[in-house]
């Protein structure tokens, strides 16, 4: 049986992590059960009532969260030479095409977020065997392959994050970091939830959020009203 940390013993014993609380309450454990000297993520995990091996069934969309990850995101535009300028303006940390693509080809992902337009998707297709386990393929659903270059490297850089659903049926996303106040977490988590509630596919029969939890790096999980509206 693994050992459990002193830390993790105290943060048991303050709080009963069986009980099912509200955004706001659920928020403000899981800052008080935090112990890390670095200032943790705070994530939440959503069960859906959906079978990802069904193509309908395939829960995957974005969301602005509006306070923002609380994440320094690096945000690559592979985008031709018309397009650099207006990339760079709109706050994406490297801008370029073919040098880039090379460096990827080479085994640089040293970024977050890779956002490109329709024209050059040809070029970066080939980058898939390298981005695609990673989670940085560019993808239209994500809103990472668009016309709109400038709006999309803005939208990531204010917090828009992108979500899809694992082989097990859960959602698991960050929310944004300990040091934000309960309340300003539990807008990020209820827009997460009512993102996933619009995008119920019409064929998930019964229950669709069967659970709800927020937890951070490294803290225990908190139980979350799964009939939860508003923050």
């Amino acid at each position: 049986m693994a050992k459990i940390s002193k830390k993790r013993k105290e943060a048991l014993a303050k709080h009963d992590l069986t009980e099912i609380r509200s955004l706001v309450e659920a928020a403000k454990v899981v800052k008080d059960i935090t112990y890390t000297k670095f200032d943790a993520s705070v994530d939440i995990d959503v069960r859906l009532g959906v079978d990802p091996r069904k193509a309908d069934q395939m829960v995957r969309g974005v969301a602005t969260l509006p306070h923002g990850t609380g994440k320094t995101v690096r945000v690559l535009a592979l985008v031709t030479a018309d397009k650099e300028a207006e990339a760079t303006a709109a706050g994406a940390d490297y801008v370029g095409l073919d040098d880039y693509i090379s460096k990827i080809e080479k085994g640089w992902t040293d970024i977050d977020v890779i956002i490109t337009m329709p024209s050059v998707m040809a070029k970066v297709g080939r980058l898939g065997r390298v981005l695609g386990p990673r989670g940085l393929m560019p993808n239209p659903k994500s809103g990472t392959v668009t016309t709109d270059v400038a709006k999309a490297v803005q939208e990531v850089k204010a917090g828009k994050i992108d979500f899809k659903v694992d082989k097990t049926g859960i959602i698991h996303c960050s929310v944004g970091k300990v040091s934000f106040d309960e309340q300003k977490l539990a807008e990020n988590a209820i827009e997460v939830i009512q993102t996933l509630q619009r995008l119920k596919p019409s064929s998930a029969k019964g229950t669709y959020i069967k659970s709800i939890t927020l937890s951070s790096t490294m803290s225990p999980a908190v139980p979350v009203d799964t009939q939860v509206t508003s923050a």
